[in-house]
């Protein structure tokens, strides 16, 4: 994959905590057919004592454009705005979650989103797609990670215009987990008049492991939702095209458990 001349070029950045499936995803960058990126932001949110980083293993393809930086363990809002100013002069950053695996004509592909774009338009996303088990019933999990193939601005492959960021000041940071902070970030672009576009090129999002507890971390989430009702209005959903997901039936079930126990 070779890099594009800086004037016309675009920059991946990847907020990480060291998770393992970081490796597919900087090789799928790597491998995919098209112009390359100019510079890959590797903002580790875990960094060790002092500050220090933990090593990562960086395909040889990218070495020499790829840099990590520590973050502040803040959340990747705060990672993705260490990112993307740390990305130099580039038209464009390309926001990628650690745990995607971009297609393999990905470069191919963003190369078209990017010159389709007109000159309002702040961000392209990509098309998500989240390949389920086949044979049995998914779980929640596997069910939750799966609505992100209908999200209709999230990070997990998103490319925004640097100028558009400059505008908008980046992503508020007061979202510190990965939930919401893409779909305030699309809702403060539109306010300022920008257009955001749905892209060609697709990424495959496997479901991470995880333990049978993470649908109720993911509860956690319902903060953000009321801190998105605070600062967009009470019509916040409809237009960032959010989802309500399982939270009524998880809503429903606790009421029942409730009156039961009354």
């Amino acid at each position: 994959m070779n890099a594009p001349a800086t004037d016309d070029g675009y920059a991946v950045v990847v907020p990480t905590v060291g998770r393992p499936q970081l490796r597919a995803c900087l090789e799928a960058v790597a491998a995919a057919r098209g112009p390359g990126p100019v510079r890959v932001v590797i903002v580790h949110d875990r960094p060790g004592p002092g500050g220090s980083l933990p090593p990562l293993e960086v395909p040889a393809a990218l070495e020499a454009r790829t840099v990590v930086l520590a973050g502040a363990a803040r959340g990747p809002a705060s990672a993705r705005n260490t990112g993307w100013r740390a990305a130099g002069a580039v038209p464009w950053v390309v926001f990628l979650d650690d745990d995607v695996v971009p297609g393999p004509a990905w470069g191919e592909e963003l190369a078209r989103d990017l010159a389709a774009a007109g000159p309002a338009t702040a961000a392209v996303s990509a098309r998500i797609e989240v390949p389920l088990p086949d044979g049995r019933r998914p779980t929640d999990w596997e069910r939750c990670t799966a609505g992100l193939a209908g999200a209709r601005w999230i990070t997990a492959d998103m490319a925004v215009r640097t100028g558009a960021l400059r505008a908008a000041d980046g992503f508020d940071e007061r979202f510190r987990r990965a939930f919401r902070e893409d779909a305030d970030l699309a809702l403060r672009l539109l306010a300022g008049g920008w257009t955001l576009a749905e892209g060609s090129r697709r990424t495959r999002h496997p479901v991470r492991p995880a333990d049978r507890w993470v649908s109720v971390r993911a509860q956690a989430g319902n903060a953000d939702d009321a801190l998105m009702h605070r600062l967009h209005g009470p019509g916040w959903r409809s237009r960032a095209g959010a989802r309500l997901g399982r939270r009524p039936a998880h809503l429903a079930v606790t009421a029942a458990g409730a009156a039961a126990a009354a």
